[in-house]
């Protein structure tokens, strides 16, 4: 086994270290999810953190880790006769992204149970992990079902498994731990909260830091052993540190108002339901203990909520993570204040009152709301002033290289550009999917073969058999019994009657959006409402586990603004800054769009593209702008890409230009009222019908 590379010798990165310390303290807390950039010393503190975990008393030959002194009942290795346990030191147990459900969860023996005749189940990495550490690297990027067991498990401390006539169940209490790069993607909310802590970790700009992480790193690529040998002392401490803080935790005390501090403050952040107190709760307990007092204390809660609330506070995955501090410090003074006056209410003589009391200063009038009596904040689209909506250069609709009296006009280097505005509220989009059947990556926008999902068939199988299908492999042997010398009562199967199952399930496609920014959508009104349904589209990519990009065009030339990737909320920063004004070079932006996704193809030939092409249409610049860009959606449509326009012409007359270049790329047409979910039905078998079948 190679050595880990030694927890005390990570250097700088204060919160990681604290939030895995606490986890080591006080499982409880729920884990801890590390979100950086890379090579932060991500992968590196966690496998380290296996090292100063105490060790474990199991079963001898338990494959499930049953604790001696408390075995479980239900074990499937179980009953557990009374005799001494043996020690181990806790495991880490990474789960890898590419990981089946099999391997997570544990099977059936299919093989040995078809030869042999007896139900042989093989436990999985959940099994694996029970009373030590399960690593999840690259988090985000987690296959959904991966994470609706993972949630299952987490939430119930206990692994269940029915398949193939085997009814399994095991405990699998664990501490989880996972990294991610958020550049990659975000992760789904009802994972994110089932991580107690998170941690943001950056590489610091400090130049003396940087120097002594490079020594570090080459004195122990050079020799582990020796390197590690050198830290030892630190390590043995940092151990019997986290013991003693161990030992402490069940006497530290937490009082009735540090509970209402936490309360106070999961009610002023707006948090969904009540796990972020209780995390907070066992995170500022574990704090106290960690720093060797038995009471926990204000500067306690204050740290826990900087752990326990960031990752629960985002409403959408377009909010930026983190915590408002200084929202954060008024909250637990007002919490202090609101106590202060409570106790001397209950320090009052009955019947003695002071007159000039005022138990609620921030009553009628006072000025008091919810959310701790701070008024909301302007600065809200309604709140704009009269002429936001205007165009920037006077009356009417802008031209396309700006009007008389507009910065930026005939003259301007910017070709007619605008300052950018404010994109509308989101909303609910219809589903857009891209026809025919898929093999991609896992998702859940359009129908693809799957290793997970419904039963549609069955085949050969090609490798290792993974889903038995019973039935077939039964049809398949039966008719060769009589010649195989079939006697009693047993089926005579060989490895040739073996079938696979073929599953149908959802893939995530790479959604391309291409947005006009012209003059022709230069009107703020109408900009505002693009942004909005161009937002809500995102959204929807980012529900749907979808890869996007996005390709602008304005002026000359078309842009490729973000590569595709799996963070639509990078795709949303880019949205929210992007200039206005000048031609339409509709052409350029559809064949930028083709280049874009030929590359993609090379890349990843099994994720299917959907393009959204956000445009009224219209085309300006160079000669016969309008076949140009017909000639460019033909060629979209030769290749089979599936396409949508989202039509985003207005006023009484209407030239009909979007739904002509939706037929072009063998598409069809959207108009921005037609995309939200609650209007206008059968939008999803138009788009399905859209294109060509893959």
């Amino acid at each position: 086994m190679s050595t880990p590379y030694p927890f005390t010798a990570i250097v700088g990165q204060d919160d990681l270290r604290l939030g895995l310390l606490l986890n080591a303290v006080s499982p409880a807390v729920g884990g801890v999810l590390v979100r950086g950039e890379k090579g932060t010393a991500k992968s590196t503190a966690v496998r380290a953190l296996a090292a100063l975990m105490p060790e474990v008393a199991v079963v001898p030959g338990c494959r499930f880790s049953c604790d001696p002194a408390s075995p479980d009942p239900a074990c499937p290795d179980g009953p557990h006769a009374a005799a001494p346990g043996a020690s181990r030191a806790a495991r880490t147990v990474e789960l890898p992204v590419g990981a089946s459900e099999d391997r997570l969860v544990g099977a059936l023996d299919i093989e040995r149970a078809l030869a042999e005749g007896v139900k042989a189940f093989e436990p999985g990495l959940l099994a694996d992990a029970h009373r030590g550490i399960l690593y999840v690297d690259e988090v985000n990027l987690l296959h959904d079902h991966l994470v609706d067991l993972l949630l299952d498990a987490a939430a119930m401390g206990a692994s269940y498994v029915e398949r193939e006539g085997v009814s399994v169940r095991h405990a699998a209490r664990f501490l989880l731990v996972g990294t991610m790069n958020p550049e990659e993607g975000e992760l789904r909310p009802q994972l994110l909260d089932r991580f107690g802590l998170t941690v943001e970790v950056a590489a610091s700009r400090d130049t003396d830091l940087r120097v002594e992480v490079v020594r570090r790193r080459l004195a122990y690529d050079d020799d582990p052993a020796a390197f590690a040998a050198a830290w030892a002392d630190e390590e043995n401490a940092l151990r019997g540190r986290i013991a003693a803080a161990r030992a402490l935790l069940p006497r530290v005390v937490l009082g009735d108002g540090a509970l209402r501090r936490i309360a106070a403050t999961c009610a002023a952040f707006e948090v969904d339901g009540m796990r972020a107190d209780i995390v907070m709760a066992r995170t500022a307990t574990a704090l106290a203990a960690w720093a060797g007092r038995d009471e926990v204390t204000a500067d306690d809660v204050r740290q826990a909520a900087l752990l326990a609330l960031p990752h629960r506070r985002r409403r959408n995955p377009f909010d930026a993570p983190g915590i408002d501090e200084e929202k954060l410090d008024d909250t637990l003074r007002e919490a202090a204040e609101e106590e202060s006056r409570r106790d001397e209410r209950d320090n009052t003589p009955d019947g003695d009152p002071d007159p000039d009391h005022d138990p609620d200063p921030d009553g009628p009038g006072g000025g008091g709301g919810p959310g701790g009596g701070v008024p909301p904040q302007g600065g809200g689209p309604e709140e704009a002033p009269s002429g936001a909506d205007a165009p920037a250069g006077g009356q009417g609709e802008p031209g396309e290289s700006g009007g008389p009296g507009e910065p930026g006009g005939q003259g301007s280097p910017a070709g007619g550009e605008q300052r950018p505005v404010a994109a509308a509220e989101p909303f609910r989009t219809k589903t857009l999917s891209v026809p025919g059947l898929g093999e991609g990556a896992a998702g859940r926008r359009s129908r693809a073969r799957t290793e997970h999902g419904r039963t549609t068939g069955a085949r050969r199988p090609e490798g290792a058999l993974t889903k038995l299908h019973l039935a077939a492999t039964v049809q398949a042997a039966a008719p060769h019994q009589r010649a195989r010398g079939r006697s009693g009562r047993g089926l005579v199967v060989r490895r040739d009657d073996l079938r696979q199952a073929t599953r149908e399930g959802r893939e995530g496609n790479l959604v391309l959006f291409v947005v006009d920014a012209s003059g022709s959508m230069a009107a703020r009104r109408r900009m505002s409402a693009v942004k909005g349904a161009v937002l809500s589209l995102l959204l929807d990519a980012y529900q749907r586990r979808d890869k996007v990009g996005l390709v602008t065009f304005r002026g000359r030339d078309a842009e490729l603004v973000l590569p595709p990737t799996s963070s639509v909320d990078a795709a949303a920063v880019r949205l929210e800054t992007l200039p206005t004004g000048g031609r339409t070079p509709l052409a350029a932006g559809l064949l930028k769009a083709h280049d874009v996704l030929r590359v993609e193809r090379m890349r990843d030939p099994s994720r299917r593209p959907l393009l959204v092409v956000v445009t009224d249409g219209r085309a300006t610049g160079g000669p016969e702008p309008l076949a140009l860009a017909a000639r460019a959606g033909r060629l979209h449509a030769a290749e089979g890409t599936a396409s949508v326009v989202v039509d985003c012409e207005s006023g009484f007359v209407r030239l009909g230009l979007a739904a002509r270049l939706a037929r072009d790329l063998g598409g069809t047409a959207v108009t921005l009222d037609e995309l939200r979910a609650d209007s206008i039905a059968g939008l999803v078998k138009d788009v399905r019908a859209a294109g060509r079948a893959a």
